[in-house]
């Protein structure tokens, strides 16, 4: 992409278009910045790109809002902070939770906090925001209360009573800024409240905010304040890349062109991490044919070189992405030893032709023909301007007319691309899922029959109109199994439909591309200490922020 998309739909971890929302935050953007920059932070000072525009525009930092500054979700905190890459639940106003069946949550609430204006945090205050979110619907911008049937506090404990048996539901529910109930309760209206002068329980208040820069102060009372490394945030107005550069920022978020002589040489300490966020994958229409043909289907798979693909893509940064249909190596642990080499899929023009024999196509000469001899076409859309997917269509492109067939390759604007995914308007189209963090709800949103749509019509999730009754079986079988050994074997089917049935063709990981500077800060995330991801968005920071230390402490 032109502009390396950086925030997360808001609807991400429900059942709101997973597949769409991980092919904005992994795809990257085509720049290249040979500036040398300068470091600017000052001792405990941390140089920031969280926040893009004009800080003036909008002092929003109300939690709920859609135009609330990205530093909101620093200043409130969750009960529970998901790592994503592993689906792991830190604990942060929640100590602990227990499931006693699949219809409950009981949660531990973290005594001793206090919100920054000193009055007392307590379980009374999680009650609140949560009842706060059902009465205005429009606050529940992750859908909660489509999982919750009722909510209670006794003493320190928090029982969250589930409309149905939905053991995957936790890490939705327990994800919700906390507001507090003595300030909030007099809000006439909450939905248009701008929050300027924001009390969280976080680890930093609202400083200085100015027409060009505002920061964020440490709380002293923080209830881990001993954690806290940097002093202040600084969030400059402008985040372009050659800004990111130029002015020495510690932590940013941006896919760079040679980030090896692009940021890493641009200054002392600069280091990066981009570990995979989404899979790229090709979502054949099987609603058409001969898409509907899984052995068409098994043909396409075959014929891809899909390391070559991921390297032009992606310039080497990302790796190839087998048929498990699981994020790796993030879900490693749930990878089923049953799948032939990982569920990777190897190039193999001799298989792939006898795949598309069985579907009706043999080679003739040079070309892959039908059985009139009509040359076989197939037309491939991709986002106009999303770059780094472009050039990985077009290796496709290379590779399937080796093997004798012609591709198109189709480029609407980035609305209109996905409209036509969403309404079906395609035969072939580039795509992302998963990457939420939880193997239920990737699988679900890829395959379940509960977003199909017939051609024509919006549909969230499941672009491509997979429907199988054996997978819509064991996806509920899923959602109700508290046992992670049951969890597994059902996971384990669920892979085998994935490399059996190819609905779709997995091709490469889509980068979540982290920026670092080791100057003044280290123990960022990375490869050997995946804490968290390297996104400056939501919650996550948190997970970072409490990480970090300070160089020579």
């Amino acid at each position: 992409m032109t502009n390396g998309s950086r925030r997360v739909p808001r609807r991400l971890a429900t059942a709101l278009g997973v597949g769409l929302a991980a092919a904005l935050v992994v795809s990257g953007c085509s720049a290249t910045v040979q500036t040398k920059g300068t470091a600017s932070s000052g001792t405990g000072s941390l140089l920031f790109a969280a926040d893009n525009g004009s800080p003036t525009f909008a002092r929003n930092f109300n939690p709920y809002s859609g135009s609330k500054r990205n530093t909101a979700t620093i200043i409130y905190e969750p009960l529970f902070v998901v790592n994503t890459l592993d689906g792991k639940a830190a604990p942060f106003l929640g100590t602990a939770y227990t499931q006693p069946d699949a219809k409950t949550i009981v949660i531990d609430i973290r005594q001793g906090v206090k919100w920054s204006d000193g009055q007392a945090f307590s379980a009374d205050d999680v009650v609140f925001t949560y009842e706060l979110l059902k009465k205005f619907p429009a606050l529940d911008t992750t859908g909660v209360w489509q999982h919750l049937a009722s909510i209670e506090a006794s003493g320190s404990k928090v029982t969250m009573h589930l409309t149905a048996e939905d053991v995957p539901a936790a890490n939705i529910v327990l994800a919700i800024p906390i507001v507090s109930q003595h300030l909030w309760k007099d809000i006439a209206d909450p939905v248009t409240a701008t929050d300027e002068n924001p009390v969280g329980t976080g680890p930093y208040t609202l400083g200085d905010f100015g027409p060009n820069q505002y920061k964020l102060e440490k709380n002293p009372t923080y209830w881990q304040a001993d954690k806290v490394a940097a002093t202040e945030l600084v969030l400059p107005a402008a985040n372009t890349q050659l800004d990111i550069v130029n002015n020495g920022y510690d932590w940013a978020y941006a896919f760079m062109s040679d980030v090896e002589n692009t940021w890493v040489k641009a200054g002392k300490g600069n280091t990066y991490w981009f570990p995979p966020g989404g899979t790229i994958s090709l979502l054949p229409n099987l609603t058409k044919a001969p898409y509907n043909d899984v052995n068409f289907r098994k043909g396409l798979s075959a014929a891809l070189d899909r390391k070559a693909i991921a390297d032009v893509a992606e310039e080497g940064y990302v790796q190839a992405a087998g048929q498990s249909g699981l994020l790796l190596p993030n879900q490693q642990d749930w990878l089923s030893s049953a799948l032939p080499d990982s569920g990777a899929v190897k190039q193999d023009t001799a298989a792939a032709l006898a795949f598309f024999s069985k579907a009706g196509y043999t080679k003739t000469g040079d070309k892959l023909v039908d059985a009139s001899g009509k040359q076989l076409t197939i037309a491939i859309t991709t986002a106009n301007g999303w770059t780094d997917w472009l050039r990985g269509v077009q290796e496709v492109q290379k590779e399937l007319l080796a093997i004798g067939i012609a591709v198109t390759i189709n480029q609407p604007q980035p609305a209109a691309y996905q409209q036509a995914i969403q309404n079906g308007d395609f035969d072939v189209a580039l795509g992302s899922f998963g990457g939420t963090g939880s193997v239920y709800q990737d699988f679900n949103n890829l395959l379940s029959s509960e977003f199909l749509k017939p051609v024509g019509t919006s549909t969230v999730a499941n672009y491509q109109r997979f429907s199988d009754p054996k997978v819509d079986a064991l996806l509920a079988q899923l959602k109700v199994t508290i046992d992670t050994t049951k969890q597994k074997d059902i996971a384990n089917q669920l892979q085998q439909a994935m490399y059996d049935q190819v609905p779709v063709i997995g091709m490469f990981y889509g980068g979540l591309w982290g920026l670092f500077s080791d100057k003044s800060f280290t123990n960022w995330p990375s490869k050997d200490n995946p804490y968290a991801t390297p996104q400056t968005w939501g919650s996550n920071p948190l997970l970072v922020l409490t990480n970090i230390k300070r160089v020579g402490s």
